[in-house]
């Protein structure tokens, strides 16, 4: 009875791993009618009664074919009265026989999706892998393959272990594999023990297509059908083009120094013209700024007509209006000071006056008048007002154009001798490739002469051939780099695309072989820290600061103005003889006159000491001399200061709370801070900068040295190669692989050179003296 269960137990998960296989292998096992040998124990297991189990087509999901059974095996299940397939599910559910009722649906259900993702078979009990004594746990099945499973699955064309055939089965998935050496039977499933309690694994995850542990092709639906593009394409041989280079005559050469290229830079390169009118615009600024203290003349003139209406008895007119005309002149002069934050202005009124009014004395009249006002902070605005904030600040900015225009004439030389340099390399390396042209074609020659004497192929003179035709290629490869290269160093010299530079070859003069500059960390520190225009821009920001922050300091302060004003006033005219004289005394002196009259009539019957007194006849009401006249008689009284006026007092203006300077204060400490932490970050990536050129040429000279050792033994090899050839004790081959490592070790030391060079140039950018290196003296008008 024991060995029952455990035969059926390992039946049940030889079909469980089977499940994972590809439809494929069940045709090829309809097609063949081989069976496998027979196992130990595989005729008292067939003999054995099996349960019956549900029928299945070849796919879970529905397949045309239907499971064929085994030969000469007992048939105990029926086939079904329906065609359709019985689902996945409820195959699971009926896997488990009544010796595993205790395992729940849920656990077999695992069971089954965990047999649809495994591709190898387990092995049946054998004399080598005798049966357990106890049936396996749930966490067996679903673990990796053995060692004999991974054994079978990597060769299934090697002979079992007395196996079991496996079952197929057509997971959803699961793609098609090579159908195994053995004949498998029909897709049927045993009852399959399970142990009591035992817990059920989570299914892994399915395997990608084609990484499955059986080998076997891609899936027909994962290859890429890709379209075949002029399969049969031939380039057509012929002659290469001419070897020049576009828009430039080869016949006209200019030799060009470092010196010469930097000047031409620095006189027309478009960016440091671009940073020269920065600096213009900057002067201009400053002297806008300064334009602040400039007086103003402000004049108004005009004539005016009015008519008022007369509302009382004494308006002076009998038209029941008074007309009123003349011609007004207003002029000022207003400005403020440099110092003390101090205002002024002065004012001049001249007017020409006529009216009808009969209480006029003077008609028409001359007024006129000069007053001069003076304002004087206390308080706010006396240390440090906006017009000396804008000039300290136009200040800084023109100090921080000349220290950008600097650093722009220090970028431009670099870039200069970078561009210089690499025409340098472009221009040897043209000239490497050329010699190795002409080397290859020496080769190719003495190739064919030791053909046609019988050392060597034919197919030698092939691989010259070649060889010579790669070197040509290269040829024309470097002339396009030192078109690139002259273009760049033409864009940086040249006026305009118009120059007469753009048409001719330019021919480096300098010698390459630059020797380093002896020069410490120490030392080049300090110089980058005194000379560095990015620091020179730090401290102008600083400045800056440093006047917002005065300005916002002297807002916060209570306003108090002292306040002063000083005139003098000017007036002549023509007497008014319109009115008759006074209006006032015209109009009673007939009342007095018929008063003293009465008066006398009276007295005449009076004694002398009681006789009343007449009405004595009011003086004439005559004005000054100086009052008289024209307006030059105006004039001269205001000059004169006959008249005059001033006025002294204080102007106060005290904000409850001052939020606005407060908070404009606060932000200025806060840039105060920023600045200072972007100056410490500013030197720390200065230090890296410089640390990081001095290993640089550094690391450029022994490169260099490299390189010459590199170029020297190449040379000897090659030469040697040659002689062994000729010998008969080398091939052409060798002799070919020989020359090109000589044409790249040419290169790889005038390269080397070069970037020596520019390595010193980067030198020079990093500590800041790339100006004082190369001679150039800035001079701002």
């Amino acid at each position: 009875m024991l060995r029952r269960k455990h035969n059926l137990f390992f039946n049940a998960l030889t079909i469980a791993l089977a499940l994972g296989l590809a439809p494929s292998p069940l045709r090829a096992q309809k097609a063949s009618g081989r069976r496998p040998a027979p196992a130990v124990g595989d005729a008292q297991q067939a003999a054995t009664p099996q349960p019956p189990a549900q029928k299945f087509s070849g796919s879970i999901f529905g397949g045309a074919e239907g499971a064929k059974p085994k030969p000469g095996a007992a048939q105990t299940a029926e086939p079904s009265p329906s065609t359709s397939p019985v689902p996945y599910a409820f195959v699971a559910l009926k896997m488990t026989p009544g010796d595993g009722a205790g395992a729940s649906p849920a656990s077999a259900s695992q069971q089954s999706s965990t047999s649809t993702t495994q591709t190898t078979q387990q092995p049946a009990p054998s004399a080598n892998n005798p049966p357990s004594p106890q049936p396996p746990s749930q966490g067996q099945q679903t673990s990796a393959p053995t060692q004999s499973q991974t054994q079978q699955s990597t060769n299934p064309a090697a002979p079992a272990q007395s196996q079991q055939p496996a079952q197929p089965s057509v997971p959803p998935t699961a793609p098609a594999n090579p159908a195994p050496s053995a004949q498998q039977g029909p897709a049927v499933r045993t009852p399959q023990v399970q142990q009591p309690g035992a817990l059920v694994e989570p299914p892994p995850a399915p395997a990608a297509p084609g990484q499955e542990s059986v080998p076997g092709p891609a899936p027909q639906g994962l290859r890429l059908n890709v379209p075949q593009v002029a399969p049969d394409f031939k380039a057509e041989s012929g002659p290469f083009p001419a070897l020049e280079r576009v828009g430039v005559d080869m016949a006209e050469q200019r030799p060009l120094s470092v010196r010469e290229a930097i000047e031409l830079a620095l006189a027309n390169n478009k960016d440091i013209e671009v940073a020269r009118e920065n600096v213009r615009a900057a002067e201009f600024d400053l002297k806008a700024a300064r334009g602040v203290y400039d007086p103003h003349f402000l004049t108004n003139s005009y004539y005016e007509r009015t008519e008022t209406p007369a509302a009382s008895f004494l308006s002076g007119t009998t038209t029941g209006a008074v007309v009123q005309s003349g011609f007004f002149s207003t002029s000022s002069v207003q400005g403020l000071t440099p110092k003390f934050g101090g205002g002024y202005r002065l004012d001049f009124v001249n007017n020409r006056i006529t009216t009808n009014n009969v209480f006029a004395a003077l008609n028409p009249q001359y007024p006129s008048s000069l007053t001069f006002n003076y304002t004087q902070p206390i308080l706010k605005g006396r240390d440090f007002d906006q017009g000396r904030r804008q000039i300290e600040i136009a200040k800084k900015n023109l100090s921080l154009t000349d220290a950008q225009f600097r650093q722009r004439a220090i970028e431009t030389i670099t870039n200069v001798q970078r561009a210089y340099w690499d025409l340098v390399y472009a221009l040897r390396d043209l000239q490497i490739q050329q010699e190795a042209v002409r080397d290859a074609r020496a080769q190719l020659e003495h190739n064919k002469r030791l053909v046609a004497e019988g050392m060597l192929a034919p197919i030698d003179v092939v691989a010259a051939e070649a060889q010579v035709s790669g070197f040509e290629q290269s040829v024309y490869s470097a002339l396009d780099e030192v078109g690139r290269a002259e273009n760049n160093l033409k864009n940086l010299v040249a006026e305009n695309r118009e120059a007469a530079i753009w048409n001719v070859s330019l021919v480096p003069s300098d010698s390459v072989d630059l020797a380093p500059p002896a020069v410490d960390l120490t030392g080049a520190m300090q110089v980058a820290l005194k000379s560095r225009p990015e620091l020179q821009q730090s401290d102008v920001a600083a400045g800056i600061n440093e006047v917002e922050r005065r300005y916002a300091r002297e807002q916060t302060k209570p306003q108090v103005d002292l306040v002063a004003s000083y005139g003098t006033v000017g007036l002549a005219g023509s007497l008014n003889t319109s009115s008759g004289g006074n209006p006032l005394t015209a109009s009673s002196t007939q009342f007095r006159e018929s008063i003293n009259q009465l008066i006398g009539i009276v007295n005449q019957s009076l004694l002398p000491g009681q006789q009343l007194v007449p009405i004595p006849v009011p003086p004439p009401q005559t004005l000054p001399g100086v009052l008289v006249g024209g307006e030059a008689q105006s004039l001269a009284n205001l000059g004169a200061n006959r008249f005059k006026d001033f006025r002294v007092g204080v102007q106060i203006n005290l904000p409850f709370r001052n939020t606005t300077a407060e908070a404009q204060l606060g932000r200025a400490l806060v840039d105060q801070e920023r600045i200072r932490t972007q100056r410490e970050q500013l030197e720390q990536l200065i230090q890296v900068d410089v640390r990081n050129a001095i290993q640089q040429v550094r690391t450029a000279e022994s490169r260099l040295r490299a390189a010459a050792a590199t170029r020297a033994a190449s040379e000897q090899q090659y030469t040697s190669e040659q002689r062994k050839l000729d010998a008969g004790q080398s091939t052409v081959f060798l002799v070919l692989e020989r020359q090109t490592a000589l044409t790249t070790a040419r290169g790889n030391e005038l390269r080397a050179q070069t970037e020596l060079n520019k390595a010193i140039a980067e030198l020079q950018r990093a500590t800041g003296n790339a100006l004082e290196q190369n001679r150039v003296e800035i001079r701002l008008k």
